[in-house]
């Protein structure tokens, strides 16, 4: 993976970031696993009702996997979208 003169963009091969993105979500999982594992099981009060305080960073996690699934999405329809185009 090197630079393109172009554009200034890192270019990569799509098996590449397709490899990235598996890696981050074995990694996600493995933190979310940890998280579970770790955390006590104490509660707060949120709005009036009692969260799991180990809930608070899974929705952080799932956020950020959220973030990485849209990311990649949209680099898969800027690839074919560049495709097409002349």
């Amino acid at each position: 993976m090197g630079t393109d003169p172009e554009n200034g963009k890192l270019d990569g091969s799509g098996g590449d970031l397709d490899r990235k993105f598996w890696v981050a979500m074995a990694m996600f999982a493995a933190l979310a696993v940890l998280v579970w594992l770790t955390m006590g099981e104490g509660s707060m009060l949120v709005f009036g009702r009692p969260v799991e305080l180990r809930l608070v960073p899974l929705i952080v996690i799932g956020g950020l996997v959220l973030r990485t699934v849209l990311a990649r999405q949209a680099e898969k329809i800027r690839r074919s979208g560049g495709n097409d185009s002349s």
